[in-house]
């Protein structure tokens, strides 16, 4: 898979999109498989990065907390010490998990892998720091 395109027909195919533009595309993965994250959804938003005017990435995103929230300096510590994919920026007023990958001779598990690490992880963040389920 090389191309914007594919991946975001397989995405289409594999999973609940709520919001479809042509450079990002928004899904919701959902959790469940046991009882501390049974009914819980995360909201990801994939999108279209043109690296150095050349080159097609693609970024995983999904905020787990408002800024104004959360002890950013616990945040980090925490992620430094627990996560394995990813990283945390500031969004606009939002605590985001993301992880980027080159689109060029990109496999399926090379996405899907990242995709469900960054989901998970940004859940567990988002429960431990927030105690809720707001995204």
């Amino acid at each position: 898979m090389a191309q914007w395109t594919d991946l975001v027909g397989f995405i289409r195919h594999e999973y609940k999109v709520i919001r479809d533009d042509p450079d990002e595309i928004r899904i919701r993965v959902s959790f469940g498989e046991d009882p501390e994250t049974e009914g819980r959804a995360q909201v990801v938003v994939i999108a279209r990065e043109v690296f150095d005017r050349r080159e097609d990435w693609v970024q995983i995103a999904t905020p787990f907390a408002r800024v104004d929230e959360v002890d950013l300096l616990h945040v980090l510590t925490e992620v430094g010490r627990t996560l394995v994919v990813g990283g945390i920026v500031v969004m606009g007023e939002h605590v985001v998990l993301r992880h980027s990958l080159p689109l060029v001779n990109l496999d399926l598990n090379e996405f899907t892998d990242p995709l469900e690490l960054v989901a998970g992880s940004a859940e567990l963040l988002e429960q431990q720091f927030t105690g809720r389920d707001d995204y």
